[in-house]
């Protein structure tokens, strides 16, 4: 039998790393994941799934992300079952990571937020007036400005 689970998403929050009695660390977060597809009004919904670490790996994880971190967990998905304080059985699912990859650098987190606060220059943005779009040739963050172009003589197909 197998049960694999495979998330790449951004955390919704700082991780809450705690420790067990005995001195086990543990962190429990949530990530959210973009659905493939929109919704009637054109928007994409996302599914918060909530996922827990263990040991070394859940203080490394502390260590280096936080909320908004993009970051790809690779684990298994468990469920439980308590009663509440009313008497009521509560079942819960989620996700046990046992892996997990940082898929963007510090770096490209700290540009996004300054990018996210710095005001807006006099008409000086880099969007193409003809459709509204962001010009690939124009976006200085763009990683293929330095790609010369290819021509289909090029091509060896």
């Amino acid at each position: 039998m197998i049960n694999r689970t495979v998330l790449v998403g951004r955390l919704t929050n700082d991780p809450e790393l705690k420790y067990t009695g005995s001195g086990v660390a543990v962190v429990t977060f949530t990530v959210a994941v973009n659905r493939q597809f929109t919704n009637s009004q054109g928007e994409r919904e996302a599914d918060f799934i909530r996922c827990q670490m263990w040991r070394k790996a859940a203080e490394n994880f502390c260590n280096f992300t936080h909320k908004g971190s993009l970051v790809g967990i690779d684990g298994r998905i468990q469920t439980r079952s308590y009663d509440n304080q009313q008497g009521t059985r509560v079942f819960v699912t989620e996700v046990v990571a046992e892996n997990f990859s940082l898929l963007e650098s510090k770096n490209s987190t700290q540009n996004e937020q300054f990018e996210q606060n710095r005001p807006q220059n006099n008409g000086q943005n880099y969007q193409n007036k003809q459709n509204g779009q962001s010009s690939p040739s124009r976006n200085p963050n763009n990683p293929f400005n330095s790609m010369p172009d290819i021509k289909d003589d090029d091509l060896p197909f």
